[in-house]
């Protein structure tokens, strides 16, 4: 997919529409558990063979039917304003197998 390299967006530390050149940086990987999430289950993990574990006694996702690895990944671009020149990341990311900016 082709791009423009800077484009007129908003910019919420100017609080007004200016030239921001476009970046894309790689995807970080987020964790499936947020932190607290992960603090209960590893208590839970502590008591094992005791009753079932809730959401976490069902199989793996990927052991379901019609789950797989995706072919593409979700953009990460990053927004940078040439005026008070901060850097801001995008809402959503979209799929793209190559993103080349013009």
């Amino acid at each position: 997919m082709k791009m423009p390299k800077i484009k007129n967006r908003y910019c919420p530390y100017c609080k007004k529409h200016t030239e921001h050149k476009v970046t894309q940086v790689k995807k970080q990987a987020a964790s499936s558990l947020k932190y607290g999430s992960k603090v209960r289950a590893r208590k839970r993990g502590k008591a094992r063979g005791s009753g079932n574990l809730g959401r976490y006694s069902k199989p793996a996702v990927t052991s379901f039917k019609m789950t797989g690895k995706k072919s593409t990944k979700k953009t990460d671009l990053r927004f940078e304003c040439k005026e008070c020149k901060k850097q801001h990341t995008q809402r959503y990311g979209f799929r793209a197998k190559k993103v080349e900016f013009k």
